[in-house]
């Protein structure tokens, strides 16, 4: 069973997105539209995603009238999208709406991932869920050099030390790539 993994990139001041639900502030920074190796799990075989994240993919890129980006951003793996809105499909790709608890989903993004990494891309109220059920194991952030007056917040949640251990800091062009394991159950993992 493959791990589920929220990776993100964040402004300097936590927003994952802007005001507008916006993430032109993210690819005006260099590499940023294109990111570098290693700044995204090459390792997930399924995708999940809020429908905030969901729309604004469609809708930023036209993908609705040109599915074949679809394939460009996310190939031919499965994407969870969690809503409770009746959304479109673009054509050829592997779109499945859930609604419900991440607890209720779980077992079928599991099937679907089978021994591959799920990534929950966006949001992160969504990632707060995996995190409040228990079933988050790694959090990596990728901090942009840019402060946004407000938006979407990156975690939106109180999360003590004790849940995270930092695994790596790292700079890859310009950002700051940080990655943290969650601890599920913090009182029964020893600290190191």
């Amino acid at each position: 069973m493959g791990r589920i993994l929220f990776d993100t990139a964040t402004s300097l001041n936590g927003w994952i997105a802007d005001e507008f639900n916006s993430l032109s502030w993210l690819f005006a920074v260099d590499n940023g539209a294109q990111p570098d190796e290693g700044l995204y799990p090459a390792s997930a075989t399924v995708l999940v995603e809020g429908s905030t994240t969901y729309r604004w993919v469609l809708e930023e890129n036209d993908v609705l009238e040109h599915p074949e980006k679809w394939q460009e951003f996310y190939g031919d793996k499965p994407t969870f999208v969690f809503t409770t809105q009746d959304l479109p499909i673009p054509a050829g790709a592997d779109v499945r709406f859930v609604r419900g608890s991440v607890s209720e989903a779980l077992p079928a993004i599991r099937e679907a991932a089978g021994e591959g990494d799920i990534w929950v891309v966006g949001g992160g109220d969504l990632a707060g869920q995996f995190l409040d059920a228990g079933v988050l194991d790694e959090i990596a952030v990728s901090v942009a050099p840019v402060a946004l007056t407000g938006g979407a917040p990156l975690l939106p949640r109180r999360v003590e030390a004790d849940r995270l251990r930092l695994v790596s800091a790292v700079a890859v062009g310009q950002f700051a790539r940080l990655v943290y394991e969650v601890r599920n159950d913090p009182a029964a993992t020893p600290a190191r």
